[in-house]
């Protein structure tokens, strides 16, 4: 079955909200693939290779708002709207197996028309760049991951997290904010991201979990790449996961940021930003 909003109501609801919400993004095209149509957001600035942004699961282009002006100061920027995640894309085809997730998204990134791109990802999304990474050598000038998945099997814990926010993020205001330290997101403190979270509550997410990365697989990555991982992260031992990463991709960067959990894109966006435009700019005049 396809991803879907329970109701067309539900998506129009959605779609009301999240459309103003695209506003940083001055365009948009539309790609079509085998699985449906993908949407492109772009922003920053007009040439150099491109900084392409990959959502976590449940998640669209809005997610990077907080992104978009400091990363397309020296870089066009990117944000996609994926088959399978709400957003402007339409799904017209299943997507049963990871392969076929990896497969979707190369048609996307092939219709970008860039030869070489810079791939950041946050959760699922970072699952995504790794796996395209591994697919697709050649294009990919560099990988910015945000506490990425395929790094241990979804455990309950990590589903539990996720709820909680969930339900959260259905509180008013003032409580969703003091909710947020309890609940270890500080999404619930993001208004631009929590005003779209009640209707996000609609939809139903069919795509095939992570699988888990081997030794050999990370190994291979040629790319520059920087992994930043939440403190307390829901996902996995973030300790484990950073010295598993430091022993079989010892070129990568790799960073605990201190209070975080898999909520590190949202928990320090200024500090995030840093690391992420220096690894930008590092990986540029490596080339």
């Amino acid at each position: 079955m396809n991803s879907s909003f329970t109701t067309p109501d539900a998506q129009e609801r959605f779609l009301a909200l999240y459309r103003p919400a695209l506003a940083p993004f001055p365009s948009s095209t539309s790609i079509p693939t085998p699985f449906g149509t993908a949407v492109a957001h772009h922003a920053g600035a007009a040439t150099g290779t491109p900084v392409v942004l990959l959502s976590g699961a449940g998640g669209n282009a809005v997610a990077w708002h907080r992104y978009i002006a400091p990363l397309g100061r020296n870089h066009p920027v990117i944000a996609l709207d994926l088959i399978g995640e709400p957003g402007l894309a339409e799904q017209t085809r299943p997507l049963t197996t990871a392969a076929e997730a990896i497969e979707c998204l190369t048609a996307t990134l092939d219709g970008l028309d860039a030869p070489r791109m810079h791939l950041a990802g946050m959760s699922y999304g970072g699952w995504a760049a790794l796996r395209y990474a591994l697919a697709a050598p050649s294009r990919v000038a560099g990988l910015t991951l945000l506490d990425p998945a395929g790094f241990g099997r979804v455990t309950a814990g990590f589903m539990a997290w996720v709820i909680a926010g969930g339900l959260a993020g259905l509180a008013p205001r003032a409580l969703r904010h003091r909710l947020a330290g309890p609940a270890r997101n500080a999404t619930l403190r993001d208004d631009h991201l929590a005003a779209l979270l009640p209707s996000l509550m609609a939809f139903r997410r069919r795509i095939p979990a992570p699988a888990v990365f081997t030794d050999e697989e990370l190994a291979s990555i040629g790319a520059p790449a920087m992994f930043l991982l939440g403190e307390h992260s829901a996902l996995y031992p973030a300790a484990a996961a950073a010295a598993r990463l430091e022993s079989v991709m010892p070129a990568a960067r790799v960073e605990i940021i201190k209070g975080a959990s898999h909520d590190v894109p949202t928990y320090a966006p200024e500090l995030v930003a840093a690391r992420m435009t220096d690894f930008l700019d590092s990986a540029h005049h490596g080339q």
